[in-house]
């Protein structure tokens, strides 16, 4: 039986306030009239991340010293301007940045090839030798190009970039994003169409981001899609559909049954939050973290 209730119990108690937010921003131990309980224990199955730009009114020494006192083990989409922060605290660039380059405009233009490979051919070995291993990189918009059209581009403009990757141990992550409400017209907008160009592409140094709250938008069949194509799926990002808040019970999205289906394929990688918190004081959203990643904890 789903335990739906103590789910939406545990995030109101947590976000209302039982659990104090310590000065360096992680979460105390809960504690009762009677004794003091124990801090939750993970369990150690999944690797847990944190989306940087959701939290973007924590500062991010703020946001990783809270995340590493939780438990997470990796923060995701920062840059090499910030990676030394993260350090500091023990975590992990579980997705590094792309250079700058905004969604809209990625690999399915040919105009737009040689400034993205000189771009990602500047990255890629910084990000390597940070010890990294995912960067992000996009389809771009259709702008009136088929599928075929805007995957044989992708192609075209991937592979130039590829041998510089496998050189560096660097895998390409494509976020698979939805076109029909945040990213209108993008073409990675379904997984098969990502798989498509991976196969294309035969190389292990490019794989997908399955965006979880994405692909449900835009296709559903979520755990039976991930489990049909795990091995082209190198990281995953959770939040709430619809909304895009907290991964509770308020939404559609059972994620335990999801991130175990994820687990049970035997993924090593990181799964990370990346949804926007309903709260906006940061000792709340901070809470609000604590209570996510819980649900993802499997």
């Amino acid at each position: 039986m789903r335990t739906s209730q103590n789910r939406r119990s545990a995030i109101k108690n947590i976000i209302a306030g039982t659990g104090a937010v310590a000065a360096a921003g992680t979460l105390s131990a809960f504690k009762s009239p009677e004794k003091k309980q124990m801090p939750y224990q993970l369990k150690g199955n999944i690797n847990h991340s944190v989306c940087r730009w959701c939290f973007g009114n924590i500062d991010l020494d703020t946001l990783c010293g809270a995340a590493a006192g939780m438990g997470m083990k990796a923060i995701d989409l920062i840059g090499p301007d910030e990676w030394e922060i993260a350090k500091k605290h023990g975590l992990f660039s579980s997705m590094c940045n792309g250079p700058g380059v905004a969604i809209t405009n990625g690999f399915n233009d040919l105009k737009r090839h040689d400034s993205l490979v000189a771009s990602y051919s500047d990255l890629i070995p910084k990000v390597a030798s940070a010890g990294y291993k995912n960067l992000i990189c996009f389809s771009g918009n259709r702008e009136g190009k088929d599928d075929v059209t805007g995957m044989d581009n992708c192609v075209i403009g991937l592979k130039r970039l590829l041998p510089l990757a496998e050189q560096h141990g660097v895998i390409l992550c494509m976020e698979l994003l939805n076109s029909k409400v945040n990213h209108h017209d993008y073409q990675c907008d379904r997984t098969d169409w990502g798989v498509a160009l991976c196969k294309k592409l035969g190389s292990e140094n490019f794989k997908l981001l399955y965006d979880i709250y994405h692909m449900q938008i835009d296709e559903g069949d979520v755990i039976a899609t991930i489990k049909k194509n795990h091995q082209y799926l190198a990281h995953y990002h959770v939040a709430g559909v619809p909304g895009r808040h907290e991964p509770d019970d308020t939404q559609e999205l059972f994620y335990p049954a999801i991130i175990k289906a994820i687990k049970d394929t035997g993924f090593k990688g990181y799964v990370a939050q990346e949804y926007l918190p309903i709260v906006k004081d940061q000792d709340a959203q901070i809470a609000s973290l604590k209570a996510s990643m819980t649900i993802c904890d499997v």
